[in-house]
């Protein structure tokens, strides 16, 4: 790994937040996915 110096803690705080978002978006996609798959399994059963 590079040597990032003093700016570090900074880089390596950003990393962590951009990987929790992506994180965090891949959890509400797959939440909308599932509630529209009940939907549609509701709507389709009508």
């Amino acid at each position: 790994m590079i040597d990032l110096g003093k700016y570090a803690t900074e880089v390596l705080l950003a990393y962590a937040v951009s990987i929790s978002m992506i994180i965090g978006l891949v959890w509400i996609s797959l939440v909308a996915a599932r509630r529209a798959k009940r939907v549609l399994e509701k709507a389709e059963g009508s």
